[in-house]
């Protein structure tokens, strides 16, 4: 990282701003291009080992290119605000991001609701709100199993 002053060293700080986020973008080889997509996402942890758990309709370009590479760079962030010196005119933006590298594959049909619950409590959902279970069997259901990651803050001083 070259910007070392902005890393952020702590797992738990890092989490922290997973937990923050609400859009996780996968990059996927995609060929001549990289293919980037953005999904919502739930998290679990255990200890020092994170999973990401998206969903999606059953087939698709993303799926096609993950069955050719499994391997995946991600990216979530938040708390953009822009930062202005007038004095200085100078101008930056303050953000919390992460990114980090891992392994895609299927979450079998016995583990997709279990998955897509911890989907759902990664977003604010109103008291009482159970999601459509007969969509569960309808639901191609990811997990990134996380190999590696960084993450870096830009605060106003």
């Amino acid at each position: 990282m070259r910007r070392n002053d902005r890393e952020i060293r702590d797992f738990d700080e890092i989490l922290e701003v997973m937990k923050k986020c609400d859009v996780c973008r996968i990059a996927i080889q995609g060929g001549e291009y990289p293919y980037m997509v953005p999904l919502n996402f739930g998290m679990a942890v255990d200890g020092q080992q994170i999973t990401l758990y998206f969903h999606g309709a059953q087939t698709g370009m993303k799926y096609d290119l993950l069955s050719r590479n499994n391997k995946v760079c991600f990216e979530m962030d938040c708390g953009h605000m822009l930062f202005t010196e007038m004095e200085r005119g100078n101008c930056t933006m303050c953000y919390e991001s992460v990114i980090g590298f891992g392994v895609v594959e299927d979450v079998p049909e016995e583990q997709k609701k279990e998955a897509l619950d911890i989907l759902m409590e990664h977003y604010p959902v109103p008291a009482g709100f159970h999601y459509n279970e007969a969509i569960v069997p309808h639901t191609r259901v990811l997990k990134l199993t996380v190999e590696s990651l960084t993450g870096k803050r830009r605060v106003k001083k």
